[in-house]
């Protein structure tokens, strides 16, 4: 483990009032700075408004030097050995110093610099009017410069409850930097009039169009490729005669013309793993190896890996994993690598060893070269990457119950430990919700979606939880109820009532900053809900919008397209069917009027720490990069927004790319420029990618330390094990038996015996209730007396 996460300190000395001299420099009308240049003195051997600060292990200077931009007087910030940590002269954090800001307002900020080090960078603090001072972002890596240079950058909006922000220049590098004649202007702003260009409904809520072309295949794995088309896997698409006829299945999917293209698949890849690599090809793992068999084995998970070329729309085989993973998880980390958890064995248990793709060997690594904790995840863990290279699991995963504990916790890769943490509600009832790393992911926030339980089978629940992983001990919060559609009982669509939700939750991205969530249903594989809300993250509340008109259920994917629409797919209900009909939702900030334009981008390949300069029509508000989808079954734990802060000069914008490989893991990345209206542009495509920032071992160091005094449950690894023994609904499911949200476990615990008495005393214990026999087969024999109903008085009297 690296000690700066642990030792990091913000050490601030803020000056008191009896300090300052009598006749300080003031802000002038338009700059919002005070003592701009240091040419007024104050006390503790720094100007007038301005303070040290920094953390951590590391030699260092602050001096007043005249070698100055203007005036006499220039502020030198200098390391001469570092371990840890950084260093910059701040604005005070006081109500004398700290400029007032608006919330919801954007401010341009500039300053004049020498450096020597190329480990130097803008960064801001904000003060929270309930929780006080705090890190804010980073917004801006300034280049090594020998000459007096001029650096600007526009922020994000302020967040809600913000009332003051202060800022300086951070340096985590040997060297020093020296700055002068720092500006901070508020940005006007550029409201043009919208025009309506749909009904008022519309403009209001979005439109949902279903598409007249069906997906020609079964898919509930949807990849957003990096030339704009879909890639739509089904695999055997959850049929067990087309697993027996060997018919595997995906489909390629093109928005600008409307079609699908089949693609040959080499393996059933129904309920596998997936994930973007740094060059666009896409990393598939696992996948179905068997359907149960009545009475014996559930499903079973392969080893086999895959990689699918967009270029040539083929797959090729990777060595394979060293276990079967069927529902694993996938996420990719900040130096590229692949990391995936959980999931089922080839023997129906499940597996509880960690897998490693490296990225620079393009191959799974073997057992030996990877940290093992033996620790179960269940299947589709959301396992989501945070800013210091730790993984989140969030609590939401698929199938039964949540992992022991709190159902939620922080996984440290390095230091190969897992660390509780609190606050997540009802936490065995987050069977496939949906949760997302909120915009922008500088702020590191997690919002957590619904849930249900296949096992015990209770309505949906409405619950959302937040959690703020920038805070040092951090916790799940309560969120806003999601808003209640209609939900079909069988009798047609009625309102919802009480605490009914959804499952199978769909939550995307969109690039005016929100977040769609969309589909679902209050049972498993039954009882669709049409509800679909818009979630904001500034002002934590959700807004009802059009519902999508199909059902979105077990096996639905819904995704952002390049264009700004969102694209939902698939419903697989109990009874086997599955809809082909593919919808499209046209958010309201399409119905506005013209969109603003990238005209161009001056360079596609971008590094960490960059400059980049676009070409807009018209004035943009903000401009940011969206990872684009890998979902399947709720769970995309790789989407996320990351902010760009702008540098504006009429129509050409330089755009500042993050230093933190984690929060932007290397890879292609969707770039929309956003006017002030929340209307966005069509993306265009740009590679990020190393090595110069990866070959860093502590790239982020100066981006503070988030969640370290984690007052949890900490466990190092555990007994090296082979596998988990699983609940027996997750492992296999017999519709011979039940509804369409209950069904008798195919493979029964092995302590019961194979006669009628004991699997209907074991269904009976658990709350099974009356199951009807579908069809004329009765396998299990729990029917004797044939009436139609297994395990009545007089099937279990014949034993």
């Amino acid at each position: 483990m690296n000690n700066r996460r642990r030792q990091a300190l913000l050490g601030v000395t803020a000056l008191t009032a009896g300090l300052l001299l009598s006749t300080p420099q003031p802000a002038s009308a338009a700059n919002l700075i005070k003592n701009p240049g240091f040419e007024t003195a104050g006390g503790a051997d720094m100007p007038y408004c301005w303070e040290k600060s920094g953390w951590g292990d590391n030699d260092f200077t602050f001096s007043t030097v005249g070698d100055a931009h203007s005036g006499s007087k220039a502020m030198k910030v200098a390391l001469t050995r570092r371990v840890e940590g950084d260093r910059k002269a701040l604005i005070t954090e006081s109500a004398e110093c700290a400029p007032v800001v608006t919330p919801g307002k954007q401010y341009d900020l500039g300053l004049w610099y020498k450096s020597t080090t190329p480990d130097a960078s803008v960064t801001l603090f904000r003060h929270d009017t309930t929780a006080g001072w705090q890190y804010w972002t980073d917004l801006k890596t300034l280049e090594m410069a020998g000459s007096w240079t001029q650096a600007s950058v526009r922020t994000p909006e302020v967040p809600t409850g913000t009332d003051r922000i202060t800022w300086g220049v951070s340096v985590y590098g040997t060297g020093s930097a020296t700055t002068d004649d720092y500006t901070m202007e508020q940005v006007a702003d550029p409201l043009p009039p919208t025009q309506c260009t749909g009904t008022a409904d519309q403009c209001a809520n979005g439109r949902w169009d279903v598409l007249p072309t069906q997906n020609p295949v079964r898919s509930m794995h949807s990849v957003v490729l990096n030339n704009g088309k879909v890639l739509l896997i089904a695999g055997s698409g959850n049929s067990e005669e087309q697993f027996n006829a060997g018919t595997f299945t995906s489909a390629v999917y093109d928005p600008l013309k409307g079609t699908y293209k089949v693609i040959p698949t080499p393996k059933d890849m129904f309920c596998a793993g997936h994930v973007q690599l740094q060059d666009g090809r896409v990393l598939v793992m696992s996948g179905n190896k068997a359907y149960p068999v009545v009475g014996g084995h559930g499903y079973e998970g392969f080893k086999d890996s895959y990689l699918f070329d967009p270029v040539t729309e083929t797959y090729s085989k990777t060595n394979d994993m060293n276990d079967g993973h069927w529902y694993p998880s996938a996420t990719v980390l900040g130096n590229g690598d692949v990391i995936s958890f959980g999931g089922l064995r080839e023997d129906s248990t499940g597996s509880v060893t960690a897998e490693l793709f490296s990225q620079a060997e393009q191959q799974w690594q073997p057992l030996w070269k990877v940290n093992q904790t033996w620790s179960y995840w269940g299947l589709y863990p959301s396992m989501i990457l945070m800013q210091d290279g730790r993984l989140f699991y969030s609590g939401s995963h698929v199938f039964g119950n949540n992992i022991p504990g709190t159902g939620s916790a922080i996984y440290d890769y390095g230091a190969n430990t897992v660390t509780q943490v609190p606050g997540l509600r009802n936490k065995d009832e987050r069977d496939q919700s949906a949760s997302v790393l909120l915009p922008p992911a500088q702020d590191q926030k997690v919002l957590t979606l619904g849930g249900g339980n296949i096992d015990s089978n209770p309505e949906a629940n409405r619950l959302t939880d937040v959690i703020d992983l920038k805070q040092p001990n951090p916790a799940y919060t309560a969120g806003p109820p999601l808003p209640q559609g209609t939900v079909d009982l069988g009798n047609g669509p009625q309102p919802q009532t009480g605490n009914q939700g959804k499952m199978y939750v769909s939550a995307v991205l969109l690039p005016d900053g929100k977040v769609l969530e969309t589909g679902g249903g209050l049972h498993n594989r039954a009882n669709p809900v049409h509800e679909s809300s818009l979630y904001d993250p500034d002002t934590g509340t959700f807004d009802p919008v059009a519902a999508d008109p199909e059902a979105r259920g077990y096996h639905s994917s819904a995704f952002l397209l390049p264009d700004g629409r969102v694209m939902a797919t698939g419903d697989n209900p109990g009874n086997g069917t599955w809809n082909h009909n593919v919808s499209i939702y046209t958010p309201p900030y399409l119905l506005k009027g013209p969109r603003p334009s990238i005209t161009s981008v001056i360079d596609t390949e971008w590094t960490y720490g960059d400059t980049q300069r676009i070409t807009v029509d018209r004035p943009i508000a903000k401009a940011e990069l969206i990872r684009p989808a890998a979902v399947t079954h709720s769970s995309d734990p790789n989407q996320r927004f990351v902010d760009l802060p702008l540098a504006v000069d009429g129509n050409n914008v330089d755009l500042n790319v993050t230093s933190n490989p984690n929060l932007a893991p290397p890879g292609w990345y969707m770039l929309f420029a956003v006017d002030a209206n929340g209307v966005p542009s069509v993306a265009k495509w740009v590679h990020l990618q190393g090595p110069a920032a990866l070959s860093a071992t502590d790239a982020s160091a100066h981006v503070h330390a988030f969640a370290d005094d984690l007052s949890g449950k900490v466990t190092g690894p555990g007994k090296k094990r082979t596998s988990q023994k699983v609940s027996p609904t997750v492992s296999g499911c017999d519709r011979h038996y039940g509804s369409l949200n209950v069904c008798v476990p195919t493979a029964f615990p092995k302590e019961v015996k194979a006669t009628a008495v004991a699997r209907c005393t074991w269904l009976k214990k658990n709350d099974y209730g009356r199951l009807k026999v579908n069809g004329k087969d009765d396998p299990l024999g729990l029917d004797r007396n044939k009436d139609g109903i297994a395990c009545g008085k007089a099937d279990v009297r014949k034993g």
